[in-house]
């Protein structure tokens, strides 16, 4: 029986991300779509979606724009949803950080929910790979990914409300995170680090601008930290 030969990191990539097709692609919808109704132009929507690729970042910062809020509010908000990048980056940076300045430019621009939680799942089960190959795999899970977020903003600002509210399309907001998070809870410590997240962030949901979610994180990643400490003292795997 001929072994079977193990997928190039390109393939893999584009294999592990090409699922969240189905869940990014109903989100840029809605963003396109709420994007038109909001008042932005086609162009000025879809320039959004290029230059944030961040969808709750976008989402927020388009609700306070509706809601009269200063576009300083508005802006500081939008980053403060997406300041879990910054988390991203710290995490891939071990893996990364060697790459030529213009690469880790494109990385930085590239990172998002699917590419980090796909890389950091690949890296770990991938000890082996030389840099090059951890590059390669990060820019092949954007293949099936950005440029379908870019594509379906533009189909969501051009039909607009022809869209039935009856679609539902807003269930690929929660469906993309839990699908991103489920398969990453596979110690005791991230189950710790997700409950205390979780519990934190409902209930901080008064805190303004969004930093209860950052608040959030932070409680979330000290508690998975002293949680795999605790248990590697006691010999348990973490």
């Amino acid at each position: 029986m001929r072994a079977t030969t193990p997928k190039s990191p390109l393939k893999q990539g584009i294999s592990d991300a090409a699922p969240f097709i189905l869940v990014v692609s109903p989100f840029a919808l809605v963003f396109g779509v709420v994007a038109t109704e909001s008042g932005l132009s086609i162009a000025e929507a879809l320039l959004f979606s290029v230059a944030v690729i961040a969808g709750a970042a976008q989402f927020t910062t388009l609700q306070l724009l509706n809601e009269n809020a200063p576009a300083v509010i508005a802006l500081l908000s939008g980053l403060a949803v997406n300041l879990r990048m910054a988390m991203y980056s710290a995490s891939l940076t071990p893996y990364l950080g060697a790459a030529p300045l213009w690469q880790r430019a494109l990385i930085a621009y590239l990172t998002v929910d699917q590419s980090y939680a796909c890389s950091v799942a690949a890296y770990e089960r991938n000890a082996g790979w030389s840099l090059s190959q951890r590059v390669t795999y990060f820019f092949a899970t954007c293949l099936p990914v950005i440029p379908f977020w870019y594509l379906m903003t533009l189909v969501g600002a051009l039909i607009g409300e022809s869209i039935p509210e009856s679609a539902a399309l807003d269930f690929a907001v929660p469906i993309t995170f839990l699908a991103l998070i489920a398969p990453m809870l596979r110690t005791p410590a991230h189950l710790a680090a997700a409950l205390v997240a979780s519990l934190s962030a409902l209930a901080l949901t008064w805190v303004p601008f969004n930093l209860g979610l950052i608040i959030a994180a932070s409680l979330g990643m000290v508690v998975g930290a002293q949680a795999e400490l605790i248990l590697k003292k006691r010999g348990v795997m973490a």
